[in-house]
């Protein structure tokens, strides 16, 4: 097995001020509530589990105004000391860019940003498996940001049009293992897409639809640990198989704004030249 280059270093961002305040994904509804008190305990089980298995985790600062600050995931792209802040496609997010800005610039990054008129929403729709960046689009990512992505980081980009809007994200179809092994929800992507990933992916562990909606594929990978949401006893047995160790985090609230680990986590440590 080698080992995925990257996920030993993550951003994340204290529920503070975390609430389903809106509706942008078919997760969300304003009327269910979120317990703030029952969600901070699960995301700081998560960073106990995230460091439990080697990670080193840096916090972002709260922000009221932008509940979904927590999902660091779809800040943007890191590239070695490089930073691509997302192009949110809905309003109610957007607000999170200048704050995402402010902690990469206070750290050293240099911040590239894609041009105006476009949307990208960071690690949440792109996802480095061996020598290439995957990206997804359609619900939240427009298929014209790959050719500036490209551009900007220097990565070559394999793009894959999302088709449930269940699964918005790339993230939650796509879980590189290391680099020939991957979990992948293919009831996610177009036909095109599932031969790109066929392709692409030499050993995949494919997920059924009961499991993709579990958010199975939104899981954490510290070298040969995952730290998932949910773990169906068939999955958690092929992950053994290949030499995974699994701890499963109860992140209930988090999904009540249709985000899981992952959503909850970017890699600081990726580099795609």
């Amino acid at each position: 097995m080698t080992q995925l280059s990257w996920g030993r270093r993550y951003l994340m961002c204290p529920p503070e001020h975390f609430g389903v305040l809106y509706e942008i994904n078919p997760w969300m509804h304003k009327e269910v509530a979120v317990d703030r008190d029952r969600a901070l305990s699960q995301w700081e089980s998560l960073v106990a589990a995230l460091r439990a298995a080697g990670a080193d985790v840096e916090l972002q600062e709260p922000h009221p105004d932008v509940p979904d600050l927590v999902f660091t995931a779809n800040a943007g792209i890191v590239n070695d000391r490089q930073f691509v802040p997302s192009r949110f496609k809905h309003p109610e997010r957007q607000g999170e860019t200048p704050f995402d800005i402010e902690w990469f610039e206070a750290h050293g990054y240099e911040v590239d940003e894609l041009p105006l008129g476009v949307s990208h929403e960071g690690a949440g729709d792109a996802l480095p498996f061996g020598s290439v960046l995957v990206s997804g689009y359609r619900f939240r990512s427009d298929a014209a940001s790959h050719a500036y992505l490209s551009k900007i980081t220097g990565a070559a980009v394999r793009s894959v049009e999302l088709v449930d809007e269940r699964l918005y994200h790339l993230d939650l179809t796509f879980c590189p293992l290391d680099e020939r092994r991957a979990i992948i929800a293919p009831m996610g992507w177009d036909a095109y897409g599932r031969k790109v990933m066929e392709a692409l992916v030499a050993e995949p562990l494919v997920l059924d639809d009961d499991e993709a909606l579990a958010f199975c594929a939104n899981s954490v990978v510290v070298g040969t640990n995952i730290v998932m949401p949910s773990c169906p006893r068939r999955v958690g047995r092929q992950l053994e198989a290949w030499g995974f160790s699994v701890a499963t985090c109860d992140v209930s609230e988090f999904l009540k704004a249709g985000g899981g680990c992952r959503c909850l986590t970017l890699a600081l440590d990726v580099s795609l030249g």
